[in-house]
């Protein structure tokens, strides 16, 4: 399996004529037709450089509604019904989640989940309508917990959604000493009044969502279908359980919970596409503008891109500015 470095290796050979600059196109798409020949799947590449760029502002690396118009582009022209997706993201609007997981399931009748690295929150969501989720030993979700973008005084913040919930029972609780108040006040000033409302219809639709998912694909024809997805749903959802929306979820958790969970490593040609497919998605984003790939196996792009940065290859179809 050609690792990140070998990857590397491969790209700083396509630099003759380019300008001195690896043709990261070329390799990662290389990839992408590997992966489509060996399993006879339409692909659809969805990742995103919040690991490279942490000074992009959260809104350009998360899911979010202008993704809609990326997955129509890519895939228009795919055949199906069957879809493998390459899914690499920190995760975002759920409402945005909820049209994007429609639309695709309304063009693919069976949908594979690949989780090269990490899909998080809203990501893991989407991963919950797949009918199967593959993943390694170096993958990983995370909980559904819902993220709130608040602008505060130290910039825009993603917060979860149940971390602002306890945080205004925490408040209520300790504002009835008045030496505490003092030092509350500041704080909940920057909170708008409906936030409180917000932050509990977040959370909701995001139980509803993937209970809904999880009882229509993955455990379809199952005789307790209802009772896994709700157990499932709201295990992801519990924010105190996991006490970090950042929890990482090993695969052997998911299975634990009856989720349909493949193993990467069960064909090593697979692996080694997917993951050749994934690092020349990583060298992309950490050496070009790009913040977000979406891509498939027959060389359609839209791509998001952020300056100042190095320029990204002529053939990558900016989207636009972060």
């Amino acid at each position: 399996m050609p690792i990140w470095s070998e990857i590397l290796a491969e790209l700083n050979k396509t630099t003759a004529g380019n300008d001195g600059i690896p043709n990261f196109d070329a390799v990662r798409r290389k990839y992408l037709v590997d992966l489509h020949e060996h399993t006879g799947r339409d692909v659809v590449l969805y990742a995103s450089a919040w690991l490279q760029k942490e000074d992009v502002a959260p809104g350009a690396v998360s899911i979010n509604d202008e993704d809609i118009h990326a997955l129509m582009e890519v895939t228009s022209g795919l055949r199906g019904p069957a879809l493998d997706l390459i899914l690499h993201s920190p995760g975002g609007s759920v409402e945005a989640t909820e049209s994007i997981v429609g639309y695709l399931r309304s063009r693919f009748d069976h949908i594979r989940v690949i989780v090269p690295h990490l899909a998080m929150s809203a990501a893991t969501m989407i991963a919950c309508a797949a009918d199967e989720i593959v993943m390694g030993k170096h993958s990983f979700l995370g909980p559904t917990d819902p993220q709130l973008l608040l602008a505060t005084e130290l910039g825009v913040r993603s917060v979860p959604a149940q971390a602002v919930l306890d945080q205004f029972d925490r408040a209520r609780r300790e504002s009835s000493d008045p030496a505490k108040l003092a030092a509350w006040i500041p704080m909940l000033r920057q909170f708008g009044p409906d936030l409180i409302e917000q932050a509990e219809s977040a959370l909701g639709l995001s139980r509803i969502l993937v209970k809904t998912w999880l009882e229509t694909f993955m455990f379809r024809g199952a005789n307790d279908s209802q009772q896994k997805a709700e157990t499932v749903s709201n295990w992801l959802a519990n924010h105190q359980s996991f006490k970090s929306h950042s929890r990482h979820l090993p695969r052997e958790k998911l299975i634990e919970k009856s989720m349909a969970v493949g193993l990467l490593e069960s064909d090593q040609e697979f692996q080694d596409k997917s993951l050749s497919t994934f690092h020349a998605t990583m060298h992309t984003m950490a050496n070009t503008a790009a913040v977000k790939v979406v891509e498939n196996h027959m060389g359609q792009a839209f791509i998001k891109s952020a300056s100042p940065l190095v320029p990204i290859n002529a053939s990558l179809r900016p989207l636009g500015k972060a």
